[in-house]
């Protein structure tokens, strides 16, 4: 297996390998068990189903990270083998950095400077960068660890508490930076990017990363450097493709499709995830509740509620969900006790029949990728797609570093 980031022609080849693979088995990942009582693919592969459905919540939560290990019955390690050869990525091999005083790191949480620094380490480009510009900054952390050398910064952030304090941050290191307020969205946001930026993005959602991929290209940018995050938050009902080549596949992608990559989680705590659990078995033993008192077998979607209601009653809480969605009153001889009962044992079907769909995470998270990587070929980059950090440091670990031909 070549161990170095995807380029060149291999980056075509690979999208279209993937593009087959995600239509072929759409049936079995686009289906979701927590809104679907019953799964469309669940009649073909009875015995996996089955399978899934007889574990409990521990091992669901033991094989969450690493559905592929898991030996399931037939489609599922045929699938997990195919799955895991395309989701191969080389990492990008890191350069030392320079130490840096310790004030640069505060104000930093640990793992997020852990991931500044994987990110800064990866950033190899052929010509020397002139200018660097932050996007999304936040109080511009990342900025000022590449720019510590003197380099001129740029940091443009929505939010004016954060440009406020990360201009401070940068005065008192007596940088050569300039924090700005800007939406990345509005129309005058290209005016901020000049042919001599190095444009870098950690993390930035959805909509602001492919804004930046656009301007940068318009704005005649030499290099830039994006490890994209949350390809849901988009204002468009469904995923709209940036490259020609994507555009032409047959791969239509909801809203609930772009967040399948982001459903592996490896950062939260015991208390965060007893949390969410809680909050996902009263969820659906909500939903078999107002199934019974619509008289309608159909996923109803509720709004996120703030945590103060599981702090209720669960007999209160369904009562006053069902209020909020102007549903009749439940019936008081409703057994409160076998209902919240029912939920819990649906959390542990749904988080194991969710493996399957786990399978896919990777693979439609390097789809969407490799149509951005595209997408700056024909914007005349020659690009690089591969890991900064491992992915227990954070799962959103891929980058794309683009220089102009």
């Amino acid at each position: 297996m070549n161990d170095s980031p995807l380029s060149g022609d291999i980056l075509l080849q690979r999208f279209q390998a993937l593009d087959a693979f995600l239509l072929q088995h759409q049936a079995l990942w686009q289906p979701r068990p927590f809104t679907q009582q019953q799964l469309p693919w669940e009649r073909q592969h009875s015995e996996l189903a089955l399978w899934l459905r007889s574990r409990s919540l521990d091992q669901a939560e033991a094989s969450h990270n690493q559905p592929h290990l898991l030996a399931a019955p037939a489609p599922f390690t045929e699938l997990a083998t195919q799955a895991s050869a395309l989701s191969q990525v080389g990492a990008f091999a890191p350069q030392a950095l320079p130490p840096l005083p310790a004030r640069f790191s505060v104000d930093v949480p640990g793992r997020k400077w852990q991931q500044i620094q994987a990110f800064a380490s990866s950033l190899q480009f052929q010509q020397p960068v002139q200018h660097w510009l932050d996007w999304c900054a936040g109080k511009g952390h990342l900025g000022r660890m590449l720019a510590h050398d003197g380099r001129p910064l740029t940091c443009l952030e929505h939010n004016p508490e954060l440009v406020l304090s990360g201009q401070l941050l940068s005065q008192r290191l007596g940088l050569n930076a300039r924090h700005l307020q800007q939406d990345v969205l509005d129309a005058d946001a290209g005016a901020q990017l000049g042919h001599e930026h190095t444009p870098v993005a950690l993390h930035a959602c959805g909509d602001l990363h492919v804004r930046l991929m656009r301007l940068a290209s318009a704005a005649g940018c030499k290099q830039l450097a994006i490890a994209p995050c949350c390809y849901n938050r988009i204002t468009a009902p469904y995923y709209q493709a940036l490259s020609a080549t994507a555009q032409a596949s047959n791969l239509q992608l909801s809203l609930d499709d772009l967040a399948l990559p982001l459903s592996e989680t490896v950062t939260a705590g015991a208390r965060v995830r007893r949390q969410r659990d809680q909050s996902m078995a009263w969820r659906l033993a909500f939903d078999v509740l107002q199934r019974e008192l619509r008289g309608v077998d159909q996923y109803l979607p509720t709004p996120s509620l703030p945590p103060a209601w599981l702090a209720k009653d669960f007999a209160d809480y369904c009562t006053d969900l069902a209020a909020l969605k102007q549903l009749p009153a439940p019936n008081v001889a409703t057994d409160w006790q076998q209902l919240q009962a029912q939920g819990w044992q649906r959390l542990a079907q749904v988080r194991n029949l969710e493996l399957l769909r786990g399978l896919f995470r990777r693979p439609l998270e390097l789809w969407l990728l490799l149509d951005r990587a595209l997408y700056l070929q024909e914007q005349d980059f020659s690009v690089r797609l591969g890991s900064f950090c491992p992915s227990q440091l954070t799962p959103r670990n891929l980058l794309l570093l683009a220089e102009r031909n």
